[in-house]
C-alpha cells in the first residue's frame, strides 16, 4: 500500500484513538498507527512529538515515565477525561466531514 499524508489536523484524532486503548510511549503509537493503517502511515519522530506535546498542553493527554518492554525510561502517554471528550467530538466531526466529502465526489 502506498503511503499517504495526512489531512492537517487528523493526527490528532488518531493518536487519541490509539490511547483510548491505554498508556503508550511515542514509539507504540508509531508502531500501533502503522498496524492500523497496513503501514499506509508511517510517522516520524519529528511528526509525532510536537502533537504529543500540544496535546499534553491542552490537557489532552498526560505523560508518566516508566519503564518500557525493554527496561529503558520512555515517557507513557494516556489520555485525560478532557482528551476522552475530545475524542468524541473529533470522532463526530470527521464522521460529518467523511460523510459530507463522500457525498460531493460520489459521482465525481
Amino acid at each position: 500500500m502506498n503511503k499517504i499524508d495526512l489531512p492537517q489536523g487528523t493526527l490528532d484524532l488518531l493518536v487519541l484513538r490509539v490511547l483510548k486503548g491505554g498508556k503508550m510511549h511515542g514509539w507504540g503509537i508509531v508502531q500501533r498507527l502503522k498496524i492500523l493503517s497496513k503501514s499506509a502511515l508511517q510517522l516520524q519522530e519529528g511528526t509525532l512529538y510536537p502533537a504529543l506535546y500540544r496535546m499534553e498542553a491542552k490537557g489532552w493527554i498526560k505523560p508518566e515515565w516508566a519503564s518500557s518492554e525493554n527496561n529503558r525510561r520512555a515517557k507513557f502517554y494516556s489520555l485525560t477525561s478532557v482528551g476522552k471528550a475530545r475524542l468524541k467530538e473529533e470522532r463526530n466531526e470527521w464522521a460529518r466531514l467523511s460523510e459530507t466529502v463522500a457525498a460531493i465526489m460520489k459521482d465525481a
